[in-house]
């Protein structure tokens, strides 16, 4: 179950995010998620804004994510590509985080995503492995490279769903 995230939550979500970050170590990806990131003020923003989102297996919370509409302001120059529509408003999945026991959480999550937007952009770490597979194997396209605000470069994709 996916339902929308609340303060009260804050402890649980940053368990799944530690426990994210130990995956990200342990598969090769040193330099994502660092200095804190991210904190319980990035998430209780997330929240604030009504883009926090949990999902639960047995009444805990196995996993999280932010689910932002457009626009992106990281997104608003992409280098060395082009995305596959730059008209079309969309939405954007940042800060996916789960347990390495539970399986199928990004095909859950972009299931409820693509539910409630057909045009879906999400960026990740170029040693995020695994990230890079999960996006791939979901049909996304390798659009180019985007800048965060600090100017980190992460690789970016989109897929829109046909009508």
């Amino acid at each position: 179950m996916i339902r929308k995230a609340k303060p009260a939550d804050m402890a649980a979500i940053m368990h799944v995010v530690d426990a994210a970050k130990d995956i990200m170590r342990q598969s090769g990806n040193r330099h994502q998620w660092t200095d804190g990131y991210p904190s319980e003020s990035v998430i209780m923003d997330d929240i604030r804004r009504g883009a926090a989102y949990v999902m639960e297996a047995d009444a805990a919370v196995v996993a999280y994510f932010a689910f932002l509409p457009s626009p992106e302001p990281t997104y608003a120059k992409i280098y060395d590509g082009a995305w596959t529509d730059d008209i079309l408003p969309y939405h954007v999945v940042h800060r996916i985080a789960s347990y390495p026991h539970v399986h199928g959480v990004f095909r859950h999550i972009m299931d409820f995503c693509f539910s409630h937007d057909r045009n879906i952009r999400i960026d990740t770490h170029r040693d995020n492995r695994i990230m890079q597979h999960c996006i791939a194997r979901n049909g996304f396209r390798y659009c180019g490279i985007i800048l965060l605000a600090n100017g980190d470069e992460r690789l970016a994709y989109q897929k829109i769903l046909q009508l």
